[in-house]
């Protein structure tokens, strides 16, 4: 089995930006800061080497990490 490239927080981010959720909606449903919110994506962007939030999207689906 493959090694899980996302935190459980970072998979929630993620599970709720392909819901199309905003940044603030993100961070008041999980309580946490906007600011946490767009960390954990500049986390998840930098360990995939990608640049925007819908390349990282598109390469964790790739990966298998996250399912639409």
């Amino acid at each position: 089995m493959s090694k899980k490239i996302l935190t459980k927080r970072e998979n929630e981010i993620f599970s709720k930006l392909i819901d199309n959720k905003s940044t603030k909606q993100i961070a008041r449903e999980l309580f946490i800061s906007e600011k946490t919110v767009r960390n954990h994506i500049s986390n998840v962007m930098q360990k995939l080497g990608v640049n925007g939030r819908a390349s990282a999207v598109v390469e964790l689906i790739r990966l298998g990490e996250i399912n639409v």
